[in-house]
């Protein structure tokens, strides 16, 4: 997979949709779109990282003047390319999903987590988003297959490799499920699960809870969230 190049946080939010409905896949990972949210909500509204400090001025030389905040640059990401939870046995490639029309694309195999460059990049301080399939039709139990059997826990720890060789590390907060009839609103999928959360953490998205034998859906999606700890 080829890296494609690197924009700032603050310009990818923009090219994705400021509402996202539901997330209702078979596989678990589809975001529906639905009217224009609110300013306030919207996933373009990024805070700023601060302005840039100027470095110590010659004797009897008028200090730089700082930039605004708003013309401060965010923080350039980079793309990952492995996903690792050691003591689940979870060791896979990571691949580039889209969001089209507000709709994430579904990872392309069972084994395989893929990441949504549009909402953000690992480095950039903000919500790095990914997804993977819990079980898949042809094979059983796929990548994520462990986050429900045993399960995931608080504090366990998760690890993405970077292009640039880097190693990002998580450690998880929680993994809930919610219902994909009754608790996907636009509200709770940005606020709660693809938003901006206050710094770097990692958010990935599986199918969980029971399967629906008469729709082949499952009815609920577990979001698991970790916060970077290196």
């Amino acid at each position: 997979m080829q890296a494609s190049t690197l924009v700032s946080n603050r310009a990818r939010l923009r090219a994705v949709p400021a509402a996202l409905a539901a997330l209702l896949a078979p596989s678990g990972l589809a975001l529906a779109q639905d009217e224009e949210r609110a300013p306030a909500l919207a996933l373009s509204n990024v805070p700023s990282y601060g302005a840039a400090r100027p470095g110590p001025a010659a004797p009897g030389t008028p200090s730089s003047p700082p930039v605004p905040e708003e013309e401060a640059e965010a923080p350039v990401g980079v793309m990952p390319i492995q996903f690792q939870v050691l003591n689940l046995a979870i060791d896979a490639p990571v691949e580039q999903g889209q969001i089209t029309d507000g709709v994430m694309v579904d990872p392309s195999g069972p084994f395989i987590i893929t990441w949504y460059e549009q909402l953000s990049s690992l480095g950039e301080g903000t919500n790095v988003v990914m997804a993977g399939h819990v079980d898949y039709w042809t094979t059983g139990p796929a990548i994520l297959w462990p986050f429900k059997e045993p399960g995931i826990a608080p504090g366990e720890l998760i690890q993405v490799s970077a292009e640039d060789g880097r190693l990002f590390e998580y450690e998880v907060e929680w993994s809930r499920l919610y219902n994909v009839a009754e608790d996907l609103t636009p509200e709770v999928i940005q606020d709660e699960i693809v938003g901006h959360t206050g710094g770097e953490s990692l958010t990935i998205i599986t199918c969980g809870g029971a399967f629906d034998q008469a729709s082949g859906e499952y009815l609920e999606r577990q979001v698991v969230r970790a916060n970077m700890i290196s």
